[in-house]
């Protein structure tokens, strides 16, 4: 058993290689991922699916550099076990639900493809960038075998740029523990989501991407192994890392009692008596973390 203080978990750390003109991500989380999964007592296909998204999401969302924007995940089934996936990032607060149809996972394999789970589904990215009032959205089909497959796609295809994802997870003691690298080409003087092109057979990108490979999943959910030096083993013959600041994950969930009977009490009168039980609450349930709010109708206020 390892010593929980010497271990490196709910934390993203940035990195930039100035010579190979590219950037990275490193995340690992466990206790955050863990408060995510426990709200909702998924079967393992189920969970595991989850686990994969918030950690993708923890991995994309922590490189925007807008501090108040968020990042959205969103999965959509076309006649799979899952009807809806959605998970978000916000200031290192990470956050997911997944909507499925129990039937139809009972009857798919013990460790179900990614088309047994959506079909022909599609993932949509979203940036939603606070500080300019920006959003930028693509969608790709699900067509690999794994979610990140999926996201690394969108990057190549939707944004053109040369992108490498690896996610690992592990399970132990009941406790989960998943790990993500982020690997991306930038092109000669520029950083960032402002760019016009990226040459994609770039010569120094390909030396990133083949370094970037040799990352294990087991190394990546590995709690013992401090994040920078996992950057350290890969990159460790180049003549310039850039270690960047770091940032600590946790779950997040913005739903607070305040926060929904303030929404409520924007409805007029008449449809807050309609929504409301023979008890006079109005109950508000929050999908993702599954936790439901009872609302008096007489203690609103307009």
């Amino acid at each position: 058993m390892q010593d929980a203080r010497h271990q490196d978990l709910d934390r993203a750390l940035g990195f930039a290689i100035p010579s190979r003109s590219a950037r990275g991500r490193i995340v690992r989380v466990g206790p955050a991922l863990d408060a995510v999964l426990a709200a909702h007592a998924y079967p393992a296909p189920i969970e595991a699916l989850l686990a994969e998204a918030l950690t993708l999401g923890a991995l994309i969302g922590s490189t925007l550099k807008d501090p108040s924007g968020q990042l959205t995940l969103q999965a959509q089934t076309g006649g799979g076990v899952v009807r809806l996936l959605v998970c978000d990032y916000q200031g290192g607060a990470v956050r997911g639900y997944i909507d499925y149809d129990a039937e139809r996972l009972a009857g798919a394999p013990e460790r179900p493809s990614l088309f047994a789970l959506f079909g022909a589904g599609y993932l949509a990215i979203t940036f939603d960038l606070a500080s300019t009032g920006e959003r930028y959205q693509g969608i790709v089909p699900l067509d690999g075998d794994t979610l990140v497959e999926a996201a690394q796609s969108y990057f190549v295809q939707s944004e053109q740029i040369p992108t490498l994802v690896r996610v690992g997870m592990r399970k132990a003691g009941g406790r989960t523990i998943a790990g993500g690298l982020f690997l991306q080409h930038l092109p000669e003087g520029e950083e960032g989501r402002e760019r016009l092109h990226t040459r994609l057979d770039h010569p120094e990108w390909e030396h990133v991407a083949a370094l970037g490979r040799t990352m294990g999943e087991d190394e990546l959910a590995d709690p013992g192994l401090p994040l920078e030096t996992l950057v350290w083993r890969l990159f460790n013959e180049e003549a310039d890392v850039r270690v960047l600041a770091s940032t600590p994950l946790s779950r997040g969930c913005r739903c607070t009692p305040e926060h929904i009977g303030h929404v409520l009490a924007k409805f007029p009168p008449e449809d807050q008596r309609e929504m409301a039980d023979a008890d006079g609450l109005i109950r508000v349930d929050c999908a993702f973390c599954a936790t439901s709010f009872p609302v008096r109708v007489d203690d609103l206020v307009s």
